[in-house]
């Protein structure tokens, strides 16, 4: 079989595709026949700075589609042929890959595989940022940072949906910001002044969820668009930052809270809970809910294509690779 793989760390020349051993389902395990796979930052930080590797050479890839092509002992939850998206901790860029059944979905009706592949890691975690880690309220206000992302996008769709009383978005430019506005949000700010404009929107008040896969200096000025009694949810480190902290000084004078995310972290330590919050995200998908737009798609042997437009910080919704 084909996979996709990098041997040193680098831009993304220093990906190549070669033949490799089909892999075998373990106990517990799903071997899939891949059709569609999802390109993420992650996949990115992963190449360029080893973020998540545990050792090399190593395949890019966190979340597919496809069909079951065999399963490991104990695994009752899907069958062989059956139409699945899944959850990998890597491995993803190549034409089989195993995952842990826990981690493997299958698919209700009305969503296909190349909508399916777009669902694994974004729309797990747009929920979770939404409803069980943000708690958004009907009527209340949020900041969503990379509003014109794959996870962005989703996350503009659910907080309308929610009932939320404005929608604020941050780009790193006007065109990204056009795209943002037409996936849920009010009005959009360019990432320069976000923490100013937000302030000057709310007429001073601040928000009251904000959303910061960016981390660093970013993550500060959050603190400080965030109302009285406002939550930020950290689910990312894009800037490559030092570990941020956050103590009573910063948080006890607006009684702020701080909380994280992480749906590779769940998956390995709550399987049962990304089940349940998998099988929310792919029921918003079947009814309408949320659409998650495909707006740029690549055969498997051109992954370096693909993380190049990613990592030009021009690509907006998602990213798709074409495997099957």
């Amino acid at each position: 079989m084909r996979a996709v793989e990098f041997q040193e760390y680098g831009g993304p020349d220093v990906l190549r595709v070669v033949e490799a051993e089909v892999p075998e389902p373990g106990a517990g395990q799903v071997a899939i026949d891949v059709a569609w796979a999802g390109v993420n930052f992650a996949d990115l930080k992963a190449r360029a700075e080893g973020y998540r590797v545990v050792s090399l050479p190593h395949r890019p890839g966190l979340e597919v589609s496809g069909r079951v092509r065999a399963v490991g002992e104990g695994v009752t939850t899907v069958q062989v042929g059956q139409e699945v998206a899944g959850l990998v901790q890597g491995g993803g860029y190549a034409d089989v890959v195993v995952a842990e059944a826990a981690a493997v979905f299958a698919l209700p009706d009305g969503v296909d595989l190349r909508t399916a592949a777009t669902v694994p890691t974004v729309l797990p975690t747009a929920h979770a940022l939404v409803h069980e880690v943000g708690r958004l309220r009907a009527g209340e206000s949020v900041l969503v940072q990379g509003a014109a992302g794959g996870i962005g996008t989703a996350v503009g769709q659910l907080v309308r949906a929610a009932g939320a009383g404005a929608v604020y978005g941050v780009t790193s430019s006007k065109a990204k910001a056009e795209y943002a506005l037409a996936h849920g949000y009010d009005d959009v700010f360019l990432a320069e002044a976000f923490d100013q404009d937000v302030r000057r929107a709310t007429g001073g008040r601040g928000v009251d969820l904000v959303l910061d896969p960016v981390g660093g200096d970013t993550l500060r000025r959050g603190l400080d668009a965030l109302a009285a009694f406002g939550r930020l949810v950290s689910f990312g480190n894009a800037s490559g930052a030092e570990p941020w902290r956050a103590g009573q000084a910063d948080l006890a004078p607006r009684a702020l809270s701080v909380s994280g995310f992480s749906v590779l972290a769940l998956a390995a330590t709550a399987p049962d809970a990304l089940r349940e919050l998998t099988a929310r995200a792919l029921r918003t998908v079947a009814e309408g809910t949320v659409s998650l737009p495909v707006t740029a798609e690549f055969p498997l042997q051109d992954a370096a294509e693909a993380h190049r437009l990613m990592g030009g910080r021009t690509s907006t919704g998602k990213l798709l690779l074409h495997v099957d």
